[in-house]
């Protein structure tokens, strides 16, 4: 099947599903994170799949790539905060697994499709 739209990507279907959980698990913070720890972290996880569309919707392999080494950042910073955030009690061990697997598996598509774009 040909990619017509990002929606057609795994990568962004998965990183839209991981959003809905980053914004269900702080919904369990304290209030007190509402304007820190759990907005950067909502903040990083709706940047993946948006950075993928926003790269997509360029319709250019190379403002594609760029977005998408945008996004692994994002995800890079995004498992800095899931680590703080279970540091300080808000997350617990398990549930930082669960989630940080999830965070891998989508690394790991953004960077196959980084690989399969740049060696067109």
């Amino acid at each position: 099947m040909a990619v017509r739209s990002y929606h057609d990507l795994i990568v962004w279907q998965k990183a839209v599903a991981f959003s809905v959980l980053v914004y269900q698990t702080t919904k369990m913070f304290p209030s007190v994170e509402q304007f820190g720890l759990t907005n950067q972290l909502r903040s990083a996880a709706v940047s993946i799949p948006s950075n993928i569309a926003e790269g997509h919707a360029q319709d250019s392999d190379g403002v594609l790539a760029r977005y998408l080494n945008i996004a692994i950042g994002s995800a890079a910073e995004l498992d800095t905060q899931l680590l703080i955030a279970h540091k300080i009690g808000y997350i617990d061990a398990e549930n930082l697994s669960h989630i940080q697997q999830d965070l891998t598996e989508i690394v790991k598509l953004l960077r196959g499709l980084l690989r399969s774009i740049r060696a067109k």
